[in-house]
């Protein structure tokens, strides 16, 4: 790593010393549906309709026995219920076909889920499994690029960057600080940079003091 990353890495671990997933799950298939769900969605709301539609539909055999229009009435408030409820429908029906039920432990089987994304693969694969993996959300895109981490213009390009610029075995940490910092201070539309202790490693801040 360069200087200024292990500078930022430093600081944001101190930071967030407990830094980890908001969201709330028991499995890596509840873990699965949780990220499905989160899409442009607060963690917080996430946490509130899983707490309800797994009381009866925590597995994949038990989902499954839900119509589309069924679910869409579990999840309607994470927004995007339509094509959620196809997706998370979709992956449940690969894991049942395809893996005799259980989540697939690697994520090159993560990914031929139908339904599901990179970023999806990378958190379950890195959280539920400890892979070594950075899932690159809406945070961390933009957290990386103000801080120079890693530029580029899209997720793909921001967590290839990122896997070169930081050690394998830190990149699931650094998924989770990163997520934290945006959440915390690196807003997307007021970005706290008067307060954030890595602005002086910041390439954000120092274009635009």
């Amino acid at each position: 790593m360069n200087a200024n990353t292990v500078q930022i890495l430093e600081e944001l671990g101190r930071l967030y010393p407990n830094a980890g997933p908001a969201l709330k799950y028991n499995t890596p298939y509840e873990l699965l549906v949780a990220v499905i769900l989160s899409a442009q969605c607060t963690d917080e709301r996430v946490n509130k309709v899983t707490e309800v539609l797994f009381r009866e539909h925590s597995t994949p055999e038990r989902m499954l026995t839900l119509s589309q229009e069924e679910l869409e009435k579990y999840i309607y408030s994470c927004g995007f219920y339509h094509s959620k409820a196809a997706h998370i429908l979709s992956a449940t029906s690969d894991i049942v076909t395809k893996f005799g039920g259980e989540v697939p432990h690697d994520l090159i089987a993560l990914e031929t889920l139908a339904g599901v994304g990179r970023k999806t693969a990378n958190v379950v694969y890195a959280v539920a499994f400890g892979g070594n993996a950075i899932a690159v959300d809406t945070h961390v895109f933009r957290v990386s690029n103000r801080l120079g981490l890693a530029e580029g213009k899209t997720p793909r390009a921001v967590e290839e960057g990122l896997m070169q610029a930081i050690p394998e075995e830190d990149w699931a940490k650094s998924h989770h600080l990163l997520i934290w910092h945006g959440r915390k201070v690196c807003h997307s539309q007021r970005p706290a940079c008067d307060v954030c202790t890595v602005a002086p490693w910041c390439k954000f801040r120092e274009e635009h003091p």
